[in-house]
């Protein structure tokens, strides 16, 4: 798909992952897009659909918009997770069906996968188990546009792909302790014991949980490859192909933010998946997507927009 004459919406174009993948589009010359925001259009409801369809006509939609957030949130509101989650993605996806969008591309989740899944991910093993327990709502709420999409191609030859980035981080995430993920939320910590002269910091679970990481820009140069090359409804794998312990991740963003206190391990609160490292294989071959934004060199990135906005 050539996108530089395509009308595009990006829905959570103003999000984290969205405000790189909006600016990436610019960039490439895509003059016609639209952000809907939540106070024009509530994208859980199917009249604001229908409205977004009708006034903008899109001939490509790329759905980023969700509710989410990290282990303690999605233990907070996994009904509220589910429902949003799911009602936004199988209603979005029916009437870009019903208006004639000639491409839907799907953003799901690394939380899909299995809770003991074989390392690394592969996605033929995305069924093979139920997702972990704290996030397992949003997580199989996505998945559904997976099933969607196979689906709607099978019988209405409807384009749409699924893809299932790992955990992103970057400047412009999150940085509410409420529900922010674990990099931001290291990163605040850090810098505010820092800041107070704290001689510790409280860190969730045992430290041995692992996890990969991706840049957000990274991720969005993904979206856009896939969006261009990618025709087909199979999922598709988007991460950095590594995994890095949560202990280990303390210790390299105490590092970069100069915090030179202790680490109290609270393993009363859950690690959530034991693992987490996805085979990036199916990217490359399909669409050609590699990771460019070395870890330690995105973590400075971070930690820097967050030193100057905060």
């Amino acid at each position: 798909m050539n996108l530089e004459n395509k009308k595009i919406i990006v829905t959570g174009g103003a999000g984290f992952l969205g405000s790189f993948v909006v600016e990436r589009l610019i960039k490439m010359g895509c003059k016609d897009l639209f952000v809907p925001n939540s106070r024009d259009y509530d994208l859980r409801d199917k009249d604001s659909i229908i409205k977004l369809f009708r006034e903008y006509r899109p001939e490509a939609v790329i759905h980023l918009a969700a509710v989410v957030g990290g282990i303690g949130a999605n233990m907070a509101n996994p009904g509220v997770y589910f429902y949003d989650n799911a009602i936004m993605g199988i209603q979005l996806v029916e009437y870009a069906r019903i208006f004639g969008v000639e491409k839907f591309a799907a953003i799901g989740t690394i939380c899909a996968y299995p809770k003991f899944c074989e390392v690394p991910f592969m996605e033929e093993n995305l069924w093979n188990g139920y997702p972990e327990e704290t996030n397992a709502p949003y997580g199989l709420a996505k998945k559904m546009m997976l099933v969607q999409s196979q689906a709607y191609r099978q019988q209405f030859n409807f384009n749409s792909i699924f893809l299932l980035p790992v955990n992103l981080y970057g400047p412009r995430d999150n940085f509410d302790p409420a529900s922010s993920h674990v990099i931001p939320a290291l990163i605040k910590k850090c810098v505010d014991a820092v800041e107070h002269g704290s001689e510790f910091i409280e860190v969730w679970g045992s430290g041995e949980a692992s996890r990969e990481f991706l840049y957000a820009d990274d991720a969005a140069e993904a979206i856009i490859m896939a969006m261009q090359r990618y025709e087909k409804s199979d999922p598709v794998n988007i991460g950095a192909g590594f995994e890095i312990k949560i202990r280990d991740l303390v210790t390299l963003i105490a590092k970069l933010t100069g915090f030179r206190g202790g680490i109290k391990y609270n393993k009363e609160k859950p690690d959530g998946q034991p693992r987490r490292c996805l085979c990036t294989d199916k990217a490359f071959n399909e669409f050609g997507f590699r990771a460019k934004t070395g870890f330690e060199e995105g973590l400075k990135k971070t930690v820097e927009w967050y030193k100057k906005t905060f």
